[in-house]
């Protein structure tokens, strides 16, 4: 049975949430759910009925009745965020004693986190964007291998050790380099050892979990945490996040290889949106942008922050269906776009008088690529209670193959509205 992988095509927000959620209530029988990146840096929010549910650690199919949950060795996880999630669904009714842990995921320790907000602070007008949740510094650690595992929990003396290291380089560039005060090891070894009691049920070898999932005949869905312009390696980099939320990162988020992987889906919004700072060719500074803004909704899960604006843009779709190998498209927030008279595409980018039909391959080209669009027809009937194409209006329907042709796959679901069954299937 197969592995799928959901990933964002832009730059997060994109509604994967959403997408993961429809994939196990509507006919396709999804076992497993998987967040194989990121942290709580991210939120999706799925809309159920009259509820609204806002994740930011767990992995959306936390809300599907029958899914078993996992977070992938790939996250990195702050421990009070994960118990106050659980304790907030839990009070909604939500059954989450399914939820898996994987052994090897990093924790993010306390001084991780001002860490971050720290250096973010000190950087200035060269500030990436960062949510000042740790992600960042806990990569960092990883990859410097002095991180935190969850496994180490259990292992006092082995913690100790771990978080002794890491502080003496640390506090050095807290009390140095920031004039913030130094962290005692005590501190932070009582902040992790609190929840080692409640997290041990929870915690597995989720590669070999997975595995044997599918060699069982299951399915097992992967979601990356932010998209695929914020990944490490082949995002707008330096304005990325810490880790890989391309298809490729699925496997080392999650240890299942590629030769198991079936099917790549991408979630694309009708127009597009970024938090945070770095280069954004169709961005709006003007009414249309605001329009977008209130018309969707677009502020932060997580963060609260206003997202910036702007028009679809087919180059970083091509880019996002080249790089992830996207079998197909879940394109959302089409109803947003209701009551436009006209709405423009960006079909190439305009670099210094060169047409560029794909990403140019510098970020200087890119910071300073102009888009070329091409106009299509709006439309102004309420678009929310459609539930086949052919229910859109027409000018819909050509927006959609429009964007459809440009963007490198097939679309295979459009979103039309904010709830579960606000839907179409092609």
């Amino acid at each position: 049975m197969p592995a799928i992988v959901l990933v964002g095509a832009q730059w997060g927000d994109e509604g994967k949430g959403k997408a993961t959620d429809l994939l196990g209530n509507t006919g396709e029988v999804i076992d497993y759910v998987v967040k194989f990146n990121g942290g709580n840096n991210a939120g999706h929010t799925v809309v159920i009925g009259s509820e609204k549910y806002a994740l930011h650690l767990l992995p959306s199919g936390i809300l599907t009745p029958g899914v078993t949950p996992v977070i992938g060795n790939g996250v990195v996880v702050d421990l009070s965020v994960l118990f106050e999630e659980l304790d907030a669904l839990q009070a909604r009714g939500v059954d989450t004693s399914r939820l898996v842990i994987s052994a090897n995921a990093h924790v993010i320790p306390p001084y991780n986190r001002t860490l971050d907000k720290v250096a973010e602070r000190f950087l200035g007008s060269r500030k990436i964007g960062t949510t000042g949740r740790g992600i960042g510094p806990t990569y960092a650690d990883k990859m410097n291998r002095v991180g935190i595992r969850v496994q180490d929990l259990y292992d006092e003396k082995i913690l100790e050790q771990k978080v002794t290291g890491a502080l003496e380089q640390k506090n050095q560039l807290l009390v140095k380099v920031y004039n913030r005060r130094s962290v005692e090891i005590r501190e932070v070894l009582d902040e992790l050892l609190q929840y080692a009691d409640r997290l041990k049920p929870m915690v597995a070898d989720t590669s070999l979990l997975l595995n044997n999932a599918l060699d069982e005949g299951k399915t097992v869905l992967m979601e990356a945490g932010q998209a695929t312009l914020l990944d490490v390696d082949h995002g707008t980099y330096p304005f990325v996040t810490s880790s890989n939320a391309i298809s490729a990162g699925a496997c080392t988020g999650t240890g299942i290889p590629p030769t198991r992987i079936d099917r790549v889906m991408a979630v694309v919004k009708a127009y597009t949106t970024r938090v945070g700072e770095g280069p954004f060719p169709t961005e709006l500074l003007d009414a249309d942008g605001e329009w977008l803004r209130q018309q969707g909704a677009e502020f932060g899960t997580t963060t609260g922050r206003p997202r910036r604006c702007g028009w679809y843009d087919s180059v970083i779709a091509r880019y996002a269906a080249r790089v992830n190998g996207v079998s197909d498209f879940v394109l959302t927030k089409l109803d947003t776009l209701t009551g436009r008279e006209r709405i423009p595409v960006c079909v190439a980018y305009d670099v210094s008088g060169v047409r560029h039909d794909e990403m140019p391959m510098t970020q200087t080209d890119f910071h300073h690529s102009v888009p070329i669009y091409e106009e299509f027809d709006g439309w102004s009937e309420d678009i929310s209670g459609c539930r086949s194409f052919d229910d859109l209006p027409k000018q819909a329907q050509e927006y959609v193959r429009a964007v459809e042709a440009l963007s490198g796959a097939r679309i295979s679901a459009i979103g039309v509205g904010p709830e579960r069954s606000q839907i179409v299937q092609l």
